[in-house]
């Protein structure tokens, strides 16, 4: 019987992703904050939207508005009926901590009086602050931003013409605008939107935001300054005294005088293959600036056809940039220059013992006194990573920091350094207690003085910092030891005691929004195999004010649906938790076995079993089809102790395979519904196509089948910034000793490989 249920189940699975809003109540609750102490929510019930107003101190709760005089009050602008259960209200923003309401269809916004609850017509929404500001350079639309409109409101005296900018950057009409008309376009937050007037002149670029929006055309600007990257000053090429500035000709670095306009040329060593090199770093009291010298590296193009392009009948060839592991990489180091004056004007020697080969350094920054500047240092292969210090009266470089590093250092996930110049203190992140923390260094004295955030967890990110108050916000995984521990949550730490505030405990994995003044936070938490909680708490110590919403998915579970199922088992060591899920049939009898499948993917990067709600999973269409269908994290993923990592380097082989095999095995022993008799099979995708395979090569006794897509399987092929992190440099054996192609004649099992012919990410 199973066999001719897969189509439909298949389409019954993509129809709940796609279209079922009513199956999930307040899945995601929106909310206003209205000022410092209160905030707005919309709620979803079984007839329609309640829409509320919280007290934030206390938690209390009140409409706010009156719902049926509204509807009857919208209904005479609108022309039509409106029901009180279903407010046809876009967007609630907060106008001097009142209420102001974005209609659908309506030309005005409505304000809410906060002592009568009575919504009243305002201004026409175009003049309330609605409006989204145009960008100043085009760019492809983001691919992932939820449902949202923008309503176009042309103010030119012409026609103006409107196209939508895809993911690839190319254009498609979307028709003509007339004078002085308006048209509310449905979107998605971070698509793109181009207007250009009858010369297809662009004269506006706008980008949809997850709130609806208005875009007013005028015809003034293609673009707002502030979407322009900001001029800093340290990286200005005027002095901070405005006396100087700083050109580069000919690969060579000039000193100008603003004054006049005099030149003085401070180098003529510069080339093609050396070239002096931006951005520019001026000390505060503009005695030095340093720049850059950039040595040109190799340049690998990469060629692939394309078969069937869309816009001709011929084949293209494409061509890119592409350096591969062991390539010769461009490498900048800095240079020092004194200027007292133009005519006394000076290079300054650096001593570049301390930064050798170095893969990128970056982060320059100038001490207040002007007496010494910093940069970071990562070393080709990313086993020395240091924080410099240089003298400016004499080029002498001494280490702030020298990580201890043994295998690699982490840089692309875990690099965060910031200066405290106040007190001559870095706040640094480092795995060098075996997870990952944060440190307070004294930069004087060249002496790591405390970790801040000690403990069996991980520092996932850091979300601020509060120089004053002397504390940092942390988005923290691990941090409770009876949950999951990648489960995200938010803390504050004390930069001085270490004391650590948890401002969320839910079980589950977090985002947060908070107030105005950050005196209070929403957190929305889920799992897997739990609905969403939306929680109102207070940011001082995370005491749980209000629970705001718990979602109800009763309408969801009853079509059948079934969420993944978490299932925790020993790793390789036998000490080592292990996570994962299991995705069952929705159709699944009580007593049915079904053979096992993996979902794979490896990549040391991140942690990859999906963790939040999620109405649908990829990995659920293949259950559907009849199977168990598993995702786990094994060891060499990411954010576990630098020693779970660790199982990665020069080992991508390895792919946390005994941890995965021990994991299913464990799964089976406590579900005999999953059948392993026949094998297991296992698929993915780019690093899991890589990871698929390995399976049929170094573990064809457990698994037996597999279906490896786009995968990069010889590391020596792919790019080179995420091979050589985990697998370094300089080239050597383990290579070829963890490729795929080199030990294909290994391979025992039933293989589907498919190859991207137009992948630029990975090589094929």
């Amino acid at each position: 019987m199973r066999s001719s249920l897969p189509v439909v189940l298949l389409l019954l699975v993509v129809a709940l992703g796609a279209s079922a809003d009513r199956l999930v109540l307040n899945e995601r609750v929106e909310t206003t904050w209205l000022g410092a102490d209160a905030l707005a929510i919309r709620l979803e019930t079984a007839d329609g939207w309640r829409y509320e107003h919280v007290h934030a101190p206390t938690g209390e709760r009140r409409p706010l508005f009156d719902h049926a005089r509204l509807a009857a009050d919208l209904a005479g602008p609108l022309g039509r009926d409106v029901d009180a259960t279903h407010l046809p209200i876009l967007r609630i923003e907060s106008r001097d901590g009142h209420a102001t309401l974005l209609v659908e269809g309506a030309a005005h916004v409505w304000a809410v009086d906060p002592d009568t609850g009575v919504a009243a017509a305002g201004p026409r929404l175009e003049d309330a602050g609605f409006g989204l500001r145009p960008i100043r350079r085009e760019r492809p639309s983001r691919q992932t931003g939820p449902t949202t409109e923008i309503r176009f409101v042309n103010r030119t005296a012409a026609p103006v013409h409107v196209f939508w900018i895809d993911a690839s950057g190319e254009s498609k009409s979307y028709g003509t605008i007339e004078a002085g008309g308006t048209r509310a376009q449905h979107t998605f937050a971070g698509h793109v939107w181009r207007i250009t007037n009858e010369d297809e002149r662009t004269i506006a670029v706008f980008v949809a935001e997850p709130a609806v929006g208005v875009a007013v055309i005028d015809g003034g600007t293609s673009g707002d300054d502030a979407d322009a990257p900001p001029r800093s000053r340290r990286d200005a090429q005027t002095s901070p005294d405005g006396r100087y500035r700083v050109r580069f000709a000919h690969d060579n670095v000039v000193l100008v005088a603003t004054d006049g306009g005099e030149e003085r040329a401070l180098t003529t060593d510069g080339g093609t293959d050396d070239a002096y090199v931006g951005p520019v770093h001026w000390s505060p009291d503009s005695a030095h600036v340093v720049v850059m010298q950039r040595r040109a590296g190799d340049r690998r193009r990469v060629a692939y056809i394309e078969s069937s392009p869309r816009d001709q009948l011929q084949p293209k060839l494409h061509e890119y940039d592409y350096l591969k592991p062991g390539d010769r990489i461009p490498q900048a180091r800095p240079r020092l220059f004194a200027t007292p004056s133009l005519a006394d004007a000076r290079a300054v020697a650096v001593d570049d013992a301390l930064f050798p080969n170095p893969w990128s350094i970056d982060r320059v920054h100038w001490q207040p006194d002007g007496r010494a500047f910093s940069f970071l240092f990562n070393a080709r292969g990313h086993q020395a990573m240091r924080l410099l210090s240089v003298d400016a009266s004499n080029g002498a470089v001494r280490a702030i920091i020298d990580e201890p590093i043994t295998t690699f250092f982490d840089y692309s996930q875990k690099t965060f350094l910031r200066h405290l110049d106040d007190t001559g203190e870095v706040l640094w992140m480092s795995e060098r207690d075996g997870w990952n923390h944060l440190f307070v260094v004294d930069a004087a004295r060249n002496e790591v003085m405390r970790c801040v955030t000690p403990g069996p967890w991980v520092v996932r990110a850091v979300v601020s910092v509060d120089d004053a108050a002397r504390t940092v916000l942390v988005r923290a995984m691990g941090l409770h030891p009876d949950q999951d521990p990648y489960h995200e949550h938010l803390a504050r730490v004390d930069l001085d005691t270490g004391a650590i505030v948890a401002l969320t405990d839910g079980d589950g994995t977090h985002e947060v929004e908070f107030s105005p003044d950050g005196d209070y936070l929403v957190a929305r938490w889920s799992r897997v195999d739990h609905p969403p909680v939306t929680e109102l708490r207070r940011a001082t110590d995370g005491g749980l004010v209000a629970t705001l919403a718990e979602a109800d998915w009763s309408g969801l579970r009853e079509t059948g649906w079934r969420p993944p199922r978490r299932f925790v088992a020993k790793g390789r060591d036998g000490v080592t938790d292990i996570w994962g899920v299991v995705h069952a049939p929705h159709d699944l009898g009580a007593d049915e076995r079904l053979p096992v499948v993996e979902q794979i993917y490896a990549g040391p990067h991140g942690a990859h079993v999906p963790k939040s709600f999620r109405r649908h999973f990829g990995a659920q269409a293949v259950a559907d089809l009849g199977f168990f269908v598993v995702q786990i994290d094994g060891m060499g993923t990411n954010w576990r102790s630098k020693a779970f990592h660790d199982v990665c380097w020069r080992n991508l082989g390895d792919a946390g395979f005994p941890d995965r095999i021990a994991w299913i095995k464990a799964a089976a022993d406590a579900d005999p519904r999953l059948d392993l008799g026949a094998g297991v099979g296992i698929y993915g995708g780019s690093a899991g196509g890589q990871n698929a395979m390995r399976a049929l090569i170094a573990h064809h006794d457990f698994y037996t089948v597999a279906a490896a897509d786009c995968g990069c399987h010889d590391n020596r092929m792919d790019k080179i910034w995420w091979n050589e992190a985990w697998m370094g440099w300089p080239i050597g054996p383990h290579y070829a000793e963890q490729s795929n192609v080199t030990n294909a004649h290994r391979l025992t099992g039933k293989l589907l490989l498919v190859v991207g012919a137009l992948d630029r990410n990975v090589d094929p």
